[in-house]
């Protein structure tokens, strides 16, 4: 991997197809995906499901829309979902669910993007008439409003059986779960048998140029196919897509565990420095501030080639993928060093 440019720490969707991906998209076999006969489409969808321990896998074009197709197929128009207070599906989904689904939110703030059962059993409607109907428990593994922190199983599994007694459904969204997978050792069909229905964005750190994977059982994901067409993303020769997605899958997963360690050499680098406060990353995501110097950093870290995000006035996030090597690290560091010196 090459160190000259910018380094660009923005996001782990910055990340460009490998060599194997290109070649792979290339000598992809086609058809017409809405059709249901683009072969490589159909081989990704029966790969990931197998993977991740479900029956059946959809393959969309983006994470927000898998999110929103399981919120909509999950829920009626009187319903309600409990949904984390800093998740993706309520901050970065411009309120899908009551745009596209007519349903409405009930937000519980969580500690490391995890809700208390208690806060779950207290957010639940009884059966009243005036009330809407709490039918979904939206949940985030690896949690990106939390630092990139991993859910731990025994969790997810305590809301699994929450949420059947219940009667809700539960989804997961798992656009980072293969970074819980790398931290942990877990596999991804333990973590995806805790929900109804699963997210796995692969252009995220697995690097594939565009599309994600929702997945459940078999009624699911046929009424899912609908819901797709219906939103705008049925796709046509989606084969040269999804040959890149089967080499995200297959090959991209191991490597994760480098990103996350680059993610603690920033911390420890970072957390040494005067007046900067850090998040401990467990995976591949930074998460640190200095008060009411947010954007000041933000813009003094690109005039020396690297490119960070800053979420509020106080903190900034560097995200590192497979696009980050460690010389790209060490330019970090040695920015911040200099800009804390100003």
């Amino acid at each position: 991997m090459s160190s000259q440019g910018i380094a660009d720490f923005r996001s782990d969707t910055v990340t460009r197809p490998s060599a194997a991906m290109y070649e792979a998209m290339q000598k992809a076999p086609l058809g017409d995906d809405v059709f249901g006969d683009d072969p490589t489409v159909l081989e990704l969808e029966v790969f990931a499901a197998s993977l991740f321990g479900k029956k059946s896998a959809l393959f969309v074009p983006s994470g927000t829309m898998a999110n929103q197709i399981a919120a909509r197929l999950h829920t009626d128009r009187d319903s309600e979902a409990l949904v984390e207070a800093s998740a993706h599906c309520l901050v970065w989904e411009q309120a899908g669910f009551a745009q596209l689904s007519g349903i409405q939110i009930k937000t519980i703030a969580g500690r490391r993007g995890m809700m208390a059962l208690k806060d779950l059993e207290a957010a639940t409607r009884g059966d009243n008439e005036h009330w809407p109907r709490t039918k979904l428990l939206c949940l985030e593994n690896t949690h990106n409003g939390a630092g990139g922190a991993v859910l731990p199983l025994e969790y997810l599994r305590s809301c699994r059986e929450f949420a059947d007694s219940k009667g809700m459904k539960v989804h997961l969204d798992g656009a980072r779960l293969v970074n819980a997978e790398a931290a942990t050792g877990i596999a991804l069909d333990k973590w995806a048998a805790t929900a109804d229905s699963v997210s796995c964005c692969l252009s995220k750190g697995l690097g594939a140029p565009v599309g994600s994977l929702l997945l459940g059982d078999e009624s699911f994901v046929k009424e899912a196919r609908r819901v797709r067409k219906l939103f705008g993303g049925g796709m046509r020769q989606a084969g040269i897509l999804a040959a890149a997605g089967l080499v995200a899958l297959r090959d991209m997963r191991a490597r994760l565990v480098d990103d996350h360690r680059r993610a603690a050499s920033l911390a420890e680098a970072f957390g040494r420095l005067p007046g900067i406060e850090v998040v401990a990353p467990e995976t591949n995501m930074l998460y640190f501030s200095l008060a009411g110097r947010a954007k000041e950093l933000q813009d003094g870290f690109e005039k020396m080639g690297v490119l960070t995000l800053a979420l509020n006035e106080d903190s900034l996030r560097l995200v590192c993928h497979l696009d980050i090597d460690d010389e790209h690290v060490e330019r970090a560091i040695s920015a911040l060093e200099t800009l804390v010196k100003n």
